[in-house]
């Protein structure tokens, strides 16, 4: 995963006019996301290898005989896999969100030196959503300059322009927030969007557009400093998020309620409050607190801090279908902060859990080798990964709680674990079988009996 990551990287940022040391300090930030996606797979890889090399060179055999059982020898790999969770935890929490905000301060300072940075030829590129796309045929990243300009201008809802230009150059202006354009020797179309059928055209040998607030979005009006996203977050600041979240999303069902209550003079609603929600992450800043308080403090949630707009009487009389889209986004902001809250324990969590399917598996079928690491590898993870991003997706669009969505998983994987390690040390001892081959035809005859029950039930039912 990391070669395929630099491999994708690399040709984006060599050959651009950067100083070797930023493309070395940008690579070197790329590791960590890496590092934590890979580490509940590695735990994985290694239980399988070990207990499958035990198993074919009768280590195993040799502990039942001298009165090991397998629980026995379970017991300090799961004190491993639980030391692996832990670890995992404080590097997700910590370690993590510090390397993807300094990625993402480095990606905006690669960006105010060299616009073209976040563009590609060929490609529509959105400049600012919403207003301004632009599709160059060439690009030079060392010169900002542009060859073979479209620019597609939705900025004016009365009209739609299109700018072509033989070439240009893209340049930061001077108060670091807005760009300029300068284009060559070409034309300006416009279409108004009432009378569609008239078209205006403007040749030029030289024009400059200006677009304005394109990376204020990255800094924070207050401080100054880049914004922090959801990743780059340690748990403590997104459980002061979703505190805020949540508290604006009674702020909002408070104002449907009081326009409800205005109209057709039922009970009065109660004024939304904040507080801290419950939940892991509550927990878990409350034991960082005991343990570290003075980066509890820093870090601990402030829900009073999003009282800024308590409801007053100018808020009772907005429309409900205004309060009804900023309820919306208040849950949109609450399921996402959410996610990437038991995500980070979910994944902690996986390393224990792997440590329950791999033993038992890898005992099961001792001449598997390689290939059953590498096959079990793929498909507890690939079925793992598949239930955390599709679990993701329901959360975020309000099916699922998030800890259900990030937890289903993992409980489905333990469930399978604890009944394997349940049955760990009843595998028959062989030189000869229990490889991958033993493998594949026990699952095919456990395929091929519930196709012939299912076979039977369909007779009978048609009889």
């Amino acid at each position: 995963m990391l070669l395929q990551y630099i491999a994708k990287k690399f040709g984006d940022l060599v050959g651009k006019g950067l100083p070797a040391s930023v493309i070395a300090e940008f690579m070197a930030l790329s590791v960590p996301f890496t590092v934590a996606m890979t580490l509940p797979m590695a735990v994985l890889v290694a239980v399988l290898y070990a207990f499958s090399r035990l198993a074919s060179e009768n280590e195993i055999t040799a502990m039942k005989a001298s009165g090991v059982s397998m629980r026995s020898v379970l017991a300090p790999v799961l004190l491993g896999g639980l030391a692996m969770s832990l670890v995992m935890l404080f590097f997700n929490d910590q370690v993590l969100p510090r390397a993807n905000h300094r990625l993402a301060i480095l990606q905006l300072d690669i960006f105010r030196t060299k616009p073209t940075f976040a563009l590609r030829e060929q490609v529509i590129n959105e400049i600012k959503s919403g207003q301004l796309y632009l599709r160059a045929g060439d690009i030079d990243e060392a010169t900002s300059k542009l060859q073979h300009v479209e620019i597609f201008d939705l900025s004016d809802p009365s009209r739609r322009r299109t700018i072509y230009a033989d070439s240009g150059r893209l340049n930061l202006a001077r108060n670091r927030t807005d760009i300029e354009l300068v284009l060559y020797h070409g034309e300006m179309q416009e279409v108004p969007n009432r009378k569609p059928e008239e078209l205006n055209r403007m040749f030029y040998e030289k024009t400059t557009k200006r677009v304005r607030n394109v990376i204020s979005s990255y800094r924070e009006s207050s401080t100054g400093n880049v914004s922090k996203g959801d990743r780059e977050m340690s748990v403590c600041e997104m459980q002061a998020e979703m505190s805020r979240a949540m508290y604006y999303q009674r702020v909002a069902e408070h104002d449907i309620a009081m326009a409800e209550h205005e109209h057709r003079n039922g009970p009065k609603p109660t004024p939304a409050t904040p507080h801290n929600p419950r939940g892991l992450g509550r927990a878990y800043c409350a034991v960082l607190g005991l343990l570290a308080p003075k980066e509890a403090r820093a870090q601990a949630p402030t829900p009073g801090a999003a009282a800024t707009g308590q409801p007053g009487n100018a808020e009772y009389q907005m429309r409900v279908q205004e309060a009804r889209f900023r309820l919306e986004d208040a849950k949109r902001e609450r399921n996402r902060y959410g996610v990437e809250i038991h995500k980070k324990f979910s994944l902690a969590a996986a390393c224990v859990i792997f440590v329950l399917v791999g033993a038992p598996i890898a005992l099961r079928f001792p001449r598997g080798g390689v290939g059953l690491v590498i096959g079990v590898s793929f498909a507890v993870f690939g079925i793992y990964y598949v239930g955390l991003i599709g679990g993701e997706s329901l959360a975020n669009k309000d099916h699922l709680p998030a800890w259900l969505a990030m937890w289903a998983v993992n409980i489905l994987l333990l469930a399978v674990g604890l009944v394997l390690a349940a049955r760990m040390g009843r595998e028959s001892s062989t030189a000869r079988g229990g490889d991958l081959g033993e493998l594949l035809a026990t699952l095919r005859a456990k395929l091929l009996g519930w196709l012939r029950r299912y076979g039977i039930a369909v007779e009978r039912r048609r009889a």
